[in-house]
């Protein structure tokens, strides 16, 4: 059955209001997506029905509040199908989850001369956190060089791995270019060696299922909010033996098994990496979010979303002076406009309710490597973008580029 679009926009409030007295076209998913009802009322309810700490109190409230928030963990788990909800490690987000992992595991793991493989796009979420370990271990940061197309150099990848390479960190899809890397290819490749490998999966795991068994990753990292959850909320899932040989990464309350001044013996999988009262409503928003994604047929809001690429690539490359960057795949599309500053493009689509993101969307070594010292104007789309927020977008650049 074709979706009803119009009707699933209906579960979105924000999607109802106007900017500059026009009616909002939101196309900055890849920044931040918007939240259905399901998901606002899921905070609300925790807040109004259910506010208590979790874990050990023996009062009815945080009974509730704990059933729900490992409930929550359950649901992520069966969501990336995870073999054990004690794998899935609540952090703040993206960020969080991989400097976890950076400094419990990089920096007692890696020694000088062992080799961290990043690629060329990666956000500098997964960029700094891996200088700031090969500064303190003595490690090398190689890097996956592009193609003229804007892809991963596989035939340079080839010659990168070696069984120096101890660690293959890389992005499900490019947050700045919207390009699928072939992960599965890499974690093949990184196996082949002993190197443990990490995938960003921000900018994934709101467009299409994942599945990090299938895949074989070590570790897969992604945020709520890019999922249609709320903001400072996300998800380390790792492998259990790599997690359990990995030392605390911050220490304090909730994480212990037992304290004295003269020992202290941590807790066990996943609260040893959760120090702290953790985001207990974060994690409730982001199992509604897991909810209401799974009752939606993924396999036709994939469909649709590559409908909206397909209608946005060809309105574009309709255009003489505007050149896209790379071959976008999902999410999102980068472009310049000749003569045309980024700002000022965006800025005059904002005055007509357009929302897009323009910069180096935190990819900055991608945008020097393509020789973009302004960066890009990027259209980033969610299942609830319709066919006509794209020909929005399009009608709105081209009064920009009259202006110019």
């Amino acid at each position: 059955m074709a979706l009803d679009i119009q009707t699933l926009r209906l579960d979105f409030p924000i999607l109802a209001h106007t900017v500059n007295g026009q009616p909002l076209v939101y196309l900055d998913n890849a920044a931040t997506t918007q939240k259905p009802r399901a998901v606002l009322e899921a905070l609300e309810y925790y807040y109004q029905s259910q506010n208590a700490n979790v874990h050990r109190a023996a009062h009815a409230l945080s009974g509730q509040a704990t059933q729900a928030f490992e409930g929550a963990r359950a649901k992520v788990a069966t969501f990336i199908n995870a073999p054990d909800n004690a794998q899935v490690i609540w952090t703040r987000g993206t960020t969080e989850a991989i400097n976890l992992v950076a400094y419990s595991f990089g920096m007692h793991s890696l020694k000088a001369g062992d080799e961290i493989l990043l690629s060329t796009m990666e956000h500098h979420a997964n960029i700094v956190p891996w200088q700031q370990v090969a500064a303190a271990t003595g490690a090398i940061i190689k890097v996956i060089p592009l193609t003229e197309d804007a892809e991963l150099d596989m035939e340079a990848v080839t010659s990168l791995f070696s069984t120096r390479t101890k660690l293959l960190a890389v992005s499900h899809i490019s947050n700045a270019l919207g390009i699928i890397n072939p992960i599965k290819q890499l974690i093949t490749m990184a196996k082949a060696v002993g190197a443990v490998t990490l995938i960003d999966g921000a900018q994934a795991v709101g467009h299409f299922p994942i599945d990090v068994q299938a895949l074989d990753c070590d570790f897969y990292v992604f945020s709520g909010h890019k999922m249609f959850g709320p903001t400072g909320i996300g998800v380390l899932y790792g492998k259990r033996e790599l997690l359990e040989a990995m030392p605390p990464w911050q220490t304090g309350g909730e994480m212990i098994k037992n304290v004295s001044f003269a020992r202290t013996t941590f807790g066990e999988l996943p609260f040893k990496f959760e120090a702290g009262t953790p985001n207990i409503a974060g994690a409730i928003g982001l199992a509604a979010a897991v909810d209401y994604l799974s009752g939606l047929d993924r396999a036709a809001l994939v469909v649709h979303e590559q409908a909206l690429m397909d209608q946005l690539l060809a309105g574009l490359n309709a255009m003489p002076d505007v050149r896209i960057i790379g071959r976008p795949q999902a999410g999102a599309v980068s472009f310049v406009i000749d003569d045309a500053h980024p700002q000022d493009l965006a800025t005059l689509l904002d005055m007509q309710g357009i929302a897009v993101r323009t910069g180096h969307h935190c990819a900055m070594p991608l945008m020097q490597a393509l020789d973009l010292s302004q960066g890009t104007i990027r259209a980033s789309i969610a299942f609830y973008n319709s066919a006509d927020d794209i020909a929005a977008l399009l009608a709105g650049l081209d009064k920009a580029r009259e202006f110019f």
